[in-house]
């Protein structure tokens, strides 16, 4: 399984930015697939997540700015995020369970299995 993300760049506070991730090796269509991020100096997050059934839960600080979805024939998963503030900048990165037609929502970085090499976003005031 790879993952590659894509998307990042540098915008302005208040900007948009869609970010995709492509799987290649297997269809993602009966996995959970997340975001994560990663600002510097600090732990990796969990940013949202998009379960095999296409249920979608995100982290509370998203506010409801971002938007997780898949599209299971282009095995690609979907960040659109709005109204970024400078501290959304970090390095995004997508990931995929090695568990398929998982039951729950898991947001622990530690229970997935495959990761992207990260997409860095900088939002700048």
């Amino acid at each position: 399984v790879q993952l590659q993300a894509s998307g990042g760049g540098l915008v302005q506070d208040g900007d948009s930015l869609r970010l995709s991730c492509v799987a290649s090796g297997r269809a993602i269509r009966s996995y959970d697939m997340g975001w994560f991020r990663q600002a510097p100096g600090k732990e990796r997050e969990f940013v949202a997540i998009s379960t095999w059934r296409d249920r979608t839960y995100y982290a509370q600080f998203m506010k409801d700015r971002f938007t997780i979805s898949r599209d299971n024939v282009a095995n690609t998963v979907f960040l659109q995020m709005n109204s970024l503030k400078p501290e959304d900048t970090a390095v995004y990165y997508c990931a995929q369970r090695d568990i398929p037609r998982s039951s729950g929502v898991v947001t622990t970085r530690e229970e997935y299995d495959y990761w992207g090499q990260g997409t860095l976003v900088t939002v700048s005031s």
